[in-house]
């Protein structure tokens, strides 16, 4: 993150609390999305699962965070880009799952326009690729 937790949290109106900061620190720590089952193990009993949620959820709802599901069906969460704001998230990437590792990664690249029948409205858009991270292809 280019920003202080401070300033993050005021851009999008959150209250600064340990919580949060404890939160936003362990996403600056990753280069890849993170489950809230993995946040749990990270943070160590910091906060309870509850707290946790409400945390993810909020950073969700106010464009800090964005998710996207893996392969096993877990919501996983990443820092969203500048631009993301409530209820606008501009988080069109490429979601990569890695077989191996299972960690997900989100990978700057264009997405081709997606043309849709009319009447329908994209809201967001996800493209998953799945194989082997860098990492475990050079493995």
């Amino acid at each position: 993150m280019n920003v202080t937790a401070d300033e993050l949290l005021k851009k999008h109106g959150l209250k600064n609390t340990r919580q949060r900061q404890a939160v936003l620190e362990e996403f600056s720590k990753s280069d890849s999305a993170l489950s809230q089952p993995e946040l749990e193990k990270r943070l160590k009993g910091e906060m309870d699962r509850v707290t946790l949620y409400r945390i993810l959820s909020s950073f969700e709802d106010s464009g800090i965070l964005h998710s996207v599901i893996d392969r096993q069906g877990t919501a996983n969460y990443a820092t969203c880009g500048s631009n993301c704001t409530s209820g606008h998230h501009h988080d069109q990437h490429l979601h990569f799952n890695c077989t191996k590792c299972k960690k997900v990664f989100c990978l700057e690249t264009s997405i081709p326009k997606v043309k849709v029948s009319p009447g329908f409205k994209v809201e967001r858009l996800s493209l998953i690729a799945v194989g082997l991270c860098d990492r475990c292809s050079a493995a």
